[in-house]
């Protein structure tokens, strides 16, 4: 590279690394309490649930007894993680690395954007996205989640097995990452991804377990949850609330969550769009036969963005996965995610008002609360609708209609088939 095409990509470059730098700034005087944010302290979580979870595993064993443990085994790497910074207290290692990583994932952006074909609209959703959900994005361990996510899905073209080997490693982490593997082309990529998956999956499976007892107690926990106040099923609690429904608001099992007549109907109804949402992706995929460089992203994002709008639990911290796929996705000018990628972005700064600005509301199902998860909900649902269309638009051939039948010439003074008469 020349001195003088340095300085011009340096050039190109200082705007959305001025920018990410301001915004990751502001975030962290958030999370360490020099700005406060109104609503409840979002921090709480890593000083209190995960340095507590911290001490637990350094005695040996995952929280057995902690119903709010609800993740693979993988997910003790994160919680232990601070434990790389042992010159800070917790709270302050973990939200440094949580940064980090978020560095990591706006360098990777930036380097694939400037590439043929590439785009640097991906890094500018992140630069975006991630401070619009405020706080949380740094409180909690899914960013860590997602730049494995996001790390992967750019292997994807070169190196399959890279794209399975991390996406296995992120579903011990925390299970959506098994979804990036759902849009891999047909032959050898799916071949080798799938296989490299399934190896770490089962060596790590094998690993954790014989690391310390308790590796899969997370499956109990996670299986007895209810409907969470923030979900798609809830908005039936919020509204039936105003028309003398019985039931209550509790935290339960480490959410807030709706108790009370007619929630396990709705939580099953959810489980039963997501085993829905399971069928239309497993259609598409016998269905696509035109795959781009995008449409591993593009599939994955589709993916991830249908079970988390079918989810019984749709936690503030949800959004930075689909931010990051979705960033992904607009890395590559063929990708088909323009439009719910945008709706996502949108549904994320709503996201911050819901939760923790006016948490208070969304509790009370009073009006402001019902409009803001009408709102950021409706957007995911939108979102979702468009990013199937898309994809399916994309990938999968349209139908031919079938050729019409050559009529056979008739004899002169004969009637022809369309009923005129040739030779008249």
């Amino acid at each position: 590279m020349t001195g003088a095409t340095a300085r011009s990509t340096l050039t190109a470059l200082r705007l959305p690394l001025g920018l990410w730098a301001l915004t990751r700034v502001l975030l962290l005087l958030c999370v360490f309490r020099v700005i406060v944010v109104p609503g409840p302290d979002v921090t709480t979580d890593i000083a209190v649930i995960y340095q507590d979870w911290s001490h637990v595993l350094k005695a040996g064993t995952y929280p057995l007894d902690d119903v709010t443990w609800q993740y693979p085994p993988g997910a003790a790497l994160a919680i232990l993680s601070p434990g790389l910074l042992p010159f800070l207290d917790y709270p302050a290692a973990f939200f440094l690395l949580a940064w980090a990583c978020d560095a990591v994932v706006f360098g990777l952006l930036l380097y694939t954007g400037r590439r043929r074909g590439r785009s640097l609209r991906g890094a500018w959703l992140w630069i975006a996205g991630v401070p619009l959900l405020g706080p949380t994005a740094y409180a909690r361990y899914d960013l860590m989640v997602t730049a494995v996510a996001v790390a992967a899905l750019l292997a994807a073209l070169r190196r399959p097995s890279v794209l399975g080997a991390l996406a296995a490693f992120g579903a011990m982490l925390k299970v959506w990452p098994a979804l990036l593997l759902a849009g891999t082309p047909r032959g050898r990529a799916t071949l080798r991804s799938w296989s490299a998956a399934a190896g770490v999956g089962v060596a790590l499976l094998l690993v954790f377990s014989a690391w310390m007892p308790g590796a899969f107690a997370f499956l109990t926990f996670q299986r007895d949850r209810g409907t969470e106040v923030e979900s798609l099923g809830a908005l039936v609690f919020h509204v039936a609330r105003h028309f003398g429904w019985e039931g209550q608001v509790l935290l339960n099992y480490g959410s807030v969550e709706f108790l009370g007549p007619y929630v396990p109907q709705v939580s099953t109804a959810a489980m039963a769009l997501t085993a829905a949402a399971f069928g239309w992706l497993l259609v598409w995929r016998v269905r696509a036969r035109l795959f781009s460089s995008s449409t591993v992203a593009d599939a994955a994002f589709t993916a991830v963005l249908l079970f988390t709008v079918t989810s019984r639990v749709i936690s503030p911290q949800y959004m930075i996965w689909l931010v990051g796929l979705a960033a992904v996705c607009l890395a590559y000018r063929s990708s088909a995610m323009r439009r719910p990628a945008h709706l996502v972005l949108v549904a994320t700064a709503v996201t911050q008002f819901e939760f923790p600005v006016w948490f208070s509301h969304v509790v009370d199902s009073d009006p402001l609360g019902l409009l803001l998860l009408l709102v950021r909900n409706g957007l995911l649902v939108w979102a979702s609708v468009s990013a199937c269309r898309g994809l399916w638009r994309q990938t999968v051939p349209a139908a031919r209609p079938a050729a019409a039948p050559v009529p056979a010439p008739a004899r002169a003074g004969q009637p022809a088939r369309d009923g005129s008469l040739l030779g008249s």
